[in-house]
């Protein structure tokens, strides 16, 4: 199945309209099988992917043969030597927390282009009254997506990790890392951060 829906698949949406008009060099941090990188391409002149997971990478350059403007490379993002200032766009979808956050966050931050975007993506831990709230509001909704997407519901069998982090601590993290950032949670367990780097 190389197109299918789960709880990360269905906030793509959000990266896709953080890219930027015009788009030259673009990475996907924790690109897994490189679903996102191959909706990214129409849209971009360059895409990469980069995914710690060899089994992952395998499966991303197969499922991505005959895309012309894509690549993938096999490291973690910490392990790698990212250019800085390089990328017109930096996503990650539910990768961040396999990572030191503020390392991960510095890393892709310092690696997107004076004016371009940066759109992160993941889960964080439930703490107190108000978060377990949420959580459970977030149930219906999860139900009516799966109901709505059956045909389409999978995974990529990627390596998967419990968040360390609250929603608190997350949203502190990133604005204090990324001044003028977006925080939002979202219904389905997961959190986005938009950020453009000012020129």
């Amino acid at each position: 199945m190389t197109d299918y829906w789960n709880h990360n698949t269905h906030y793509h949406g959000i990266v896709l309209r953080g890219m930027p008009r015009g788009c030259g060099e673009a990475l996907d941090v924790g690109c897994g099988d490189g679903l996102l990188v191959r909706r990214m391409a129409p849209r971009a002149a360059h895409v990469t992917g980069i995914d710690r997971s060899p089994d992952m990478i395998l499966k991303a350059k197969t499922l991505s043969a005959g895309i012309g403007n894509v690549d993938f490379v096999e490291s973690g993002l910490l392990e790698y030597d990212l250019p800085e200032d390089h990328y017109d766009f930096v996503c990650s979808v539910a990768a961040i927390h396999h990572m030191d956050f503020a390392k991960g966050l510095s890393a892709m931050r310092d690696a997107v282009a004076p004016g371009g975007t940066l759109v992160v993506i993941s889960l964080a831990n439930n703490k107190g009254a108000r978060d377990w709230a949420y959580a459970v509001a977030g149930v219906p909704a999860h139900h009516f997506h799966r109901l709505r997407n059956r045909r389409r519901a999978g995974s990529p069998d990627a390596p998967v990790a419990d968040p360390d982090m609250t929603w608190r601590e997350v949203r502190e993290e990133a604005l204090r890392l990324l001044p003028g950032a977006v925080f939002q949670k979202h219904l389905l367990w997961r959190y986005s951060i938009v950020w453009r780097k000012p020129r």
